[in-house]
């Protein structure tokens, strides 16, 4: 190829090519025009490019291309256009890049691992008119000299680490048309001089650490087609004037820290299509303006404290197709809002709204999401909800609706989410929800459903939560269950319930949450449970009629942070398998009947988690005695009652025994009385037997001949001395002290 001397365009762009770039190319002298695009290139870009001397365009991206920039080290002066994006270039911009070059008006270097400071020597391409340094490892503050590049039009340093404040002297470049500076780490206010900018179009300064008020000088960019300062630190209200950017399209403010109304000049804005003002602080009632906003097509209010009623004005918005006022404070009646026929999604949640759901809302065909919850809604689900047959989201829950769950929503076969929790609802639960098979959530908790748990809804195989706690359901659990195998969530607490665990339940492998709580389920806790092994959050068998062991297959359920078996008839002993689920942090197996000693590793839990288990012992509990090799067992009743009895009687005989000494004791003081009066050889023969019995030393006390006895010793005397008492009997006890 090298020996095409005349070549002037050479387009190689997506194809596989691979291996590293031809050195033979810097050989086409007269070549103009070079796209290597899309290719799978790889390695240093040849310094030989520099030859081509005729070059002005140059395409090397979406390689994989390493090393650092070679070029414009020499001969490139006529180069106009360089892309070197998306491939894994490192270093820093080379010191001489546009030294001998004026003409360069094109440098794209997004997306590769360029690193270092905002590269001063880009200041010298006084022709640039379009740099993007995006996607790559810079950092430090911006230039304030930035301004040299006045004929750039369209500036992108997005996705870097720059930091510092905005430089004033960005005021200075007329030109700029585009300007991306989003997801770096800019602080400081957004300086005044930026409403110098008349020819702005696009401002994108999200995601970076702006603070302080909007400058109102912004409003000077007459030609701002699009604002995103999303998640910023701004404060301060929306600059009243910002009805001057007659041309704006999109005016994104979410997440910041604003306050106070919405400006009545917003509705002159009248191209405006995206209004994103979420996550404010701000207050006050829609501007009746509003309704000038004609092309609006997406409106999020969401997370503010809006008030009042909404204006009837809205009813001519005929593009909305996106509207979230949730989490507000709106009142009144919804109707306004039921003027779109293109609408898609409207979302309400948390506000103040009453009134019943009005049935024209079923005019929008395409609505796909629709969540009124958290208001205070009254009446029935609209019959005319069956055309409604694109809804994927319907959330009605937390209002006073009524009545049964209308027969014609089962023509909405899209339904995903299907949320009617805490209202009064009643009747039976629709067997055609098993019909719903993209049905992914399900929630109609905390209302009056009665009957039986429809077996049908073991066909909604993609269902991923299932909620019917609070209700009046009966009957047994179906063991269909076990077909929904994409289960993550299982709640039937607080029914009326009856029968077994359905062992089924062990094909809902994908389970982290299953609560059967306050129930009348029996039998015995299947040990298919300990099959759950992805059972996290927690597993809840309180209060039912359970009974018989716990099943040491629990043990397997490691990732468990909470387990509740209290208030059932379990029996046996606390399986020391259940000391593997490390994760535990809640346990409550109280109000049972089981005995035993605790595994060492529950005497963290408090001693309420135990409770009236009588049998139960071991930390936290009272520690068990060891018998046999096993733990003592706690004493019944009749054996206190055996145990008192005992201890009177033997305490009887002691006192019958002392009594006996001491009368004796006294007879013998009165004999050596009298017989001190014979002259003393009677006391003479006495004090040898003290000296013989009483406190000899210690090498006679384990005599053949000698035995000594503790006052609380029985019997009192050894028997084969009991013919041989005389006065000395007192000396036959050794006395403690």
């Amino acid at each position: 190829m090298g020996k095409l001397k005349s070549l002037q365009v050479l387009n190689l762009a997506n194809n596989s090519f691979s291996g590293s770039i031809p050195v033979a190319l810097s050989h086409l002298s007269n070549l103009k025009y070079l796209n290597l695009l899309g290719n799978r290139l790889s390695g240093q870009i040849p310094s030989e490019l520099n030859q081509l001397v005729q070059l002005e365009e140059l395409d090397l991206s979406v390689n994989n291309l390493t090393g650092s920039i070679s070029l414009f080290n020499t001969q490139l002066k006529n180069l106009q256009t360089l892309v070197l994006s998306n491939n894994d270039i490192t270093g820093s911009i080379p010191s001489n890049f546009c030294l001998w070059n004026s003409n360069l008006q094109q440098l794209f270097l997004h997306q590769n691992n360029l690193s270092g400071k905002f590269p001063s020597e880009l200041l010298n391409c006084s022709s640039l008119q379009q740099l993007d340094l995006s996607d790559n490892n810079f950092e430090g503050e911006l230039p304030s000299s930035l301004d040299k590049l006045e004929n750039l039009t369209d500036l992108k340093l997005n996705n870097n680490s720059f930091s510092g404040k905005l430089p004033p002297e960005i005021g200075n470049m007329s030109n700029l048309v585009n300007f991306y500076l989003f997801d770096n780490m800019i602080m400081g206010r957004l300086p005044p001089e930026i409403g110098k900018l008349q020819r702005l179009s696009t401002l994108y300064l999200y995601d970076n650490q702006l603070s302080g008020g909007i400058p109102i000088e912004l409003t000077n960019c007459s030609s701002l087609t699009e604002i995103d300062f999303f998640g910023n630190h701004f404060t301060g209200s929306i600059p009243p004037s910002i009805g001057k950017l007659k041309n704006l399209i999109v005016l994104q403010l979410r997440q910041n820290d604003l306050s106070g109304p919405i400006p009545p000049s917003l509705g002159y804005c009248r191209k405006l299509q995206i209004l994103a003002l979420a996550d404010n602080k701000l207050s006050g009632t829609l501007p009746p303006t509003f309704r000038f906003l004609s092309e609006l097509y997406k409106v999020t209010l969401y997370n503010n404290s809006f008030e009042g009623p909404l204006p009837s004005s809205l009813f001519s918005l005929k593009n909305l197709q996106i509207i979230n006022f949730s989490h507000n404070r709106f009142s009144g009646s919804i109707s306004p809002l039921l003027g779109s026929n293109s609408l898609t999604a409207l979302d309400l949640t948390n506000n103040s709204f009453s009134g019943s759901i009005p049935s024209r809302l079923a005019m929008s065909r395409n609505l796909s999401r629709l969540r009124l919850a958290n208001n205070h809604l009254i009446g029935n689900i609209p019959n005319e909800f069956k055309k409604l047959t694109e809804l994927k989201f319907l959330d009605l829950s937390f209002n006073n609706l009524t009545g049964d769950v209308t027969p014609q929503l089962s023509n909405c076969m899209e339904l995903e989410h299907f949320l009617l929790s805490n209202n009064q609802f009643k009747g039976t639960m629709p067997s055609w929800l098993g019909n719903l098979e993209e049905l992914g959530e399900l929630d109609f908790s905390s209302n009056f459903f009665h009957g039986e748990i429809p077996a049908q809804l073991g066909n909604c195989s993609r269902l991923l939560k299932l909620s019917l706690y609070s209700n009046n359901l009966s009957g047994k659990i179906p063991p269909e269950i076990g077909n929904l195998t994409s289960l993550n969530v299982l709640n039937l607490q607080r029914n009326n319930l009856s029968g077994s665990i359905p062992s089924t339940i062990q094909e809902c492998k994908k389970i982290f949450e299953l609560r059967l709580s306050e129930n009348f389920l029996t039998g015995s806790i299947p040990p298919e449970i300990g099959k759950l092994t992805e059972l996290q959050v927690i597993l809840d068998l309180s209060k039912n009629s359970l009974s018989g062991k716990i099943p040491s297959f629990l043990g397997n359920l490691e990732k468990l942070e909470r387990l509740n078996l209290s208030f059932n008839h379990l029996q046996g002993e606390v399986p020391f398998s259940l000391a593997k689920l490390t994760s535990l942090h809640m346990l409550n197996l109280s109000n049972n009947e089981l005995q035993g000693q605790l595994p060492s590793t529950f005497s963290g839990f408090p001693l309420s988690s135990f409770m009236g288990n009588e049998k139960l012992c071991g930390p936290p509990l009272e520690s068990c005695l060891e018998s046999g090799g096993q733990e003592k067992k706690s004493l019944s009743n009749t054996a206190v009652v055996g145990i008192v009895v005992a201890i009177v009687f033997t305490s009887t005989v002691i006192c019958l025994v002392m009594l006996y000494i001491m009368v004796r004791i006294w007879c013998n003081w009165r004999r050596v009385t009298i017989s001190s009066l014979d002259g003393g050889t009677e006391q003479q023969k006495i004090i040898k037997e003290e000296e013989r019995w009483g406190y000899g030393e210690e090498k006679r006390r384990n005599s053949d001949h000698h035995q000594y006895w503790k006052m609380n010793s029985l019997p009192m005397v050894p028997e084969q001395d009991n013919k041989q008492i005389s006065t000395t009997c007192i000396f036959h006890f050794k006395m403690d002290t």
